[in-house]
């Protein structure tokens, strides 16, 4: 059986299925900062390999070990579907949708968690590091440091960890503060979050909280000290520019423009289909500034991507049909012959047209009601080589910690966010470079390679610590 000296744990695997059977690398941010560092270092990814009731035996993938955890279609609905996106999803989201407690679902997360642990203690190398990732898995970490305290562990935390008046109402809350303080670094998208974290810690647990760490006390009298910081995730930023450059989605992103009727403005939301993603507001924001003709159907056009999202979720079936209705009544209103008020897109899209969207648009509205980060806030901001666009960014997204020169809103405020829009449409050239070289630089040198390094180097300090 292969050794590995790095871990990862995920829910999925760091690939996909293609159509001839075989497997292809999975999209995404969190895989192309991994690929490198697990090459270097002998890595093992243990993840579902995505299809209920499959069983696949270990694989080795571009220099990654690959190790499936097989999910029955009752555990996907149960763990997956249930638990995580049906009871914490919703939880640390801020309630923003009512959140299920079942005793059947928590009782499934439960065995899936020691699934994954037991697949991760297995491939582990003696002394190895093993890092944990997102809110599917917050068990994982104490059941690897019970059967294995040589090695390292880390856990990252890829959405909002809620304040504790709402993260009380878990009936679990102390197995899952448990379960993560197993790590010895525990990172957070927000510095907020990770105070949030050590708050529970000290309600459920009375342990001591400092900034240096959660000091837990052993069965022996001795102390462990676990972190918790924020470690904000980015993009590969570097991918998104060498796209923007490329003359092929440059002349994609001017064939939309004329596709839409060349508006003077195309606004732009990309977003999984989710509800705390606000393109509610959003639709509503924009169709009030129609019907008040600050803006007109001829001038402006918006965009919405809505890529399909958890579809047997029965809160995502509603969410649909709420804002296919509401796409329906505003352009029934305001369209004309010649020009559409709301393109919108239920799919998902490949990078390469992504680009090419975000180089035809002129305002980015990412107007989440509560995000962990957002990342499609960064990709647009990568992508605007020419320095030119406008971000209107929610103040509760994580990248509104970063990215200080976007224009920010609250969501909910539905004036204050049409106000933000026209700041958007109406900002001139020169305010519009001077922002956007602020928010390029800040995300050309916190790109994602930056976050793994960041991460993994305060693991390194861990392994340290608890060596000596």
């Amino acid at each position: 059986m292969t050794r590995a000296d790095l871990v990862v744990v995920a829910n999925r695997l760091p690939v996909d299925r293609d159509d001839d059977g075989g497997w292809r690398q999975s999209p995404g941010g969190l895989v192309a900062a991994l690929e490198p560092v697990m090459r270097r270092a002998d890595g093992a990814w243990v993840g579902w390999p995505g299809r209920p009731d499959t069983t696949v035996d270990e694989f080795d993938f571009e220099g990654t070990h690959l190790v499936p955890v097989t999910l029955s279609r009752q555990e996907v609905a149960e763990y997956y579907e249930g638990f995580s996106n049906d009871t914490i999803w919703p939880l640390y989201h801020d309630v923003i949708s009512p959140p299920q407690y079942r005793r059947e679902w928590w009782n499934t997360y439960v065995e899936v968690n020691r699934r994954f642990a037991d697949a991760a203690v297995a491939v582990a190398a003696k002394g190895a590091t093993i890092w944990v990732q997102d809110y599917q898995l917050q068990l994982v970490p104490k059941l690897i440091r019970e059967r294995r305290p040589d090695v390292t562990i880390g856990y990252f935390h890829h959405i909002p960890f809620p304040a504790y008046g709402l993260f009380s109402q878990l009936p679990w809350r102390r197995q899952v503060v448990e379960g993560l303080l197993g790590a010895d670094v525990i990172g957070f998208q927000r510095a907020a979050d990770a105070s949030n974290f050590a708050r529970a810690v000290h309600r459920q647990l009375r342990y001591e909280t400092r900034a240096t760490g959660i000091r837990i006390p052993n069965e022996d009298g001795s102390v462990r000290v676990s972190l918790a910081k924020a470690f904000p995730i980015s993009i590969d930023a570097a991918s998104f520019v060498e796209l923007a450059h490329r003359d092929d989605i440059r002349a994609r992103a001017r064939e939309i423009r004329a596709d839409l009727g060349n508006p003077d403005k195309i606004l732009l939301g990309v977003d999984r289909l989710d509800y705390t993603k606000g393109i509610r507001h959003r639709m509503t924001a924009f169709g009030e500034l129609l019907s008040e003709n600050r803006l007109s159907v001829d001038r402006a056009t918006l965009v919405q991507v809505a890529s399909p999202s958890r579809e047997r979720v029965e809160a995502y079936v509603q969410l649909r049909d709420e804002i296919e209705l509401a796409v329906g009544r505003i352009n029934g209103t305001f369209d004309t012959m010649e020009h559409t008020a709301i393109r919108y897109l239920h799919q998902a899209f490949p990078r390469e047209e992504m680009v090419a969207l975000y180089l035809a648009a002129d305002v980015m509205l990412v107007t989440a009601l509560r995000d962990g980060m957002n990342l499609v806030a960064k990709e647009y901001v990568a992508s605007r080589i020419d320095n030119r666009g406008a971000l209107v960014l929610s103040e509760f997204t994580g990248a509104a910690d970063e990215l200080g020169s976007a224009i920010r809103v609250n969501p909910h405020d539905i004036e204050g966010l049409k106000e933000a829009i026209m700041r958007g449409v109406e900002m001139p050239s020169a305010e519009q470079g001077r922002r956007m070289r602020a928010l390029r630089r800040r995300v050309r040198e916190h790109d994602v390679q930056a976050w793994s390094h960041d991460f993994l180097a305060a693991l390194e300090r861990a392994r340290k610590a608890n060596a000596s």
